[in-house]
């Protein structure tokens, strides 16, 4: 009686657990299999997680830039480099990790349960003429001086408080310009037949940043659970230009830009960005270089989660200003396709952050040796 009183017990406890999970919500990719994590970062013998690294190409690419854009980050973290590519090319089993010299430390998410949150973000491609004319009239300007004083807000900006001597293109969208600043840098096409012009990160003007997709939840103009970068843009192609910018007037903050030759996106790590290889993140908890094995939900045509994840390897190597604590923003990269995808992420998944365990080398070479 003693041992089916406490097979009963245990059946009513883990059916407790398994109600208090199914409670919760999983329709952005919500994961609750690894109970609650008391810390940031636990260490944890293996992931425990199904499948291999999809982009195993991608991520070697990636540390390629690294190491010839900044060869400092690079030898900071060519242990657990190293040890990554050794893992991969043995197949990238996340039960092999420590075999390879590799220590992953789980992130404990937005909700301590491991629900760590993505979005995505991507260049744009903007078409722009040097003059104000027909339908490019909305200014992209460049970082003015300071002077010691307060540069003026977005609302100020969109009223003119700036000269026309810090325009350096006009573009035939207000949305399109503050999408670009949403993402720190994009390419403009002046319709000239030359190359494409980078118009690479210039400064801020120093003003708080508020989210135009919270305040299109709080006016019920847009639900919750339906949020993205997508459903922004949706709400301004349904609205007026007016409309538009008052919208657009509620985040004061304010993105300048330089223009370059052609040349590839850079993050703030100065490193050229490879796509779905590399994220923006928070420098506070994830220093740059970083590398991580991230479970990333897949999404559907229309932007829904479909019940499936991949692995990928990824690089930390931009920032962001809405991306602080357990959030990624995840590189998509250039041009339409790129904004599709970014466009439809705020979902959640799992994150390890890697980092070469002590005697890395003895472990990397035992394992190339029994291969």
């Amino acid at each position: 009686m003693k041992g089916l009183a406490i097979k009963l017990c245990l059946v009513g406890t883990l059916a407790a657990l398994l109600a208090a999970c199914s409670s919760k919500p999983t329709d952005r990719g919500q994961q609750y299999i690894d109970g609650k994590l008391e810390q940031p970062f636990a260490l944890v013998n293996q992931p425990n997680a199904k499948g291999t690294p999809v982009n195993a190409k991608d991520f070697s690419d990636q540390l390629l830039e690294i190491q010839y854009a900044s060869p400092a980050m690079y030898n900071r973290q060519q242990a657990t480099y190293n040890a990554i590519k050794g893992w991969l090319m043995s197949g990238g089993d996340t039960r092999q990790l420590r075999r390879y010299g590799l220590d992953a430390f789980q992130m404990e998410g937005v909700d301590h349960y491991g629900n760590v949150q993505f979005t995505g973000y991507y260049t744009p491609v903007l078409q722009a003429r040097y003059t104000r004319q027909g339908a490019f009239q909305y200014p992209i300007y460049r970082m003015p001086p300071k002077y010691g004083r307060r540069l003026p807000s977005r609302a100020q900006i969109y009223n003119g408080a700036l000269s026309d001597k810090y325009v350096i293109a006009y573009s035939n969208s207000l949305m399109d310009n503050f999408i670009m600043d949403v993402q720190g840098s994009g390419y403009v096409d002046y319709g000239d037949g030359r190359p494409l012009t980078f118009f690479g990160y210039g400064g801020k003007n120093g003003h708080a940043y508020r989210s135009i997709g919270k305040v299109l939840i709080d006016r019920g103009e847009v639900k919750r659970e339906d949020m993205s970068m997508q459903a922004i843009r949706d709400w301004g192609d349904s609205h007026s230009p007016a409309e538009v910018r008052e919208l657009l007037e509620q985040n004061a903050s304010f993105v300048f830009f330089k223009p370059e030759p052609f040349t590839p996106v850079r993050g703030a790590s100065a490193v050229p960005l490879v796509a779905k290889a590399s994220v923006a993140a928070d420098r506070a908890l994830i220093p740059p270089g970083s590398a991580l094995l991230a479970e990333v939900p897949l999404l559907n045509d229309k932007g829904k989660f479909d019940g499936k994840y991949e692995m990928r390897v990824m690089v930390s190597l931009d920032v962001g200003g809405a991306i602080k604590g357990q959030h990624f923003d995840i590189y998509q990269g250039i041009g339409q396709q790129a904004a599709h995808l970014a466009g439809w992420y705020n979902h959640y998944g799992r994150v390890w952050v890697l980092r070469a365990a002590p005697g890395t080398g003895l472990f990397t070479q035992t394992a190339a040796a029994g291969n």
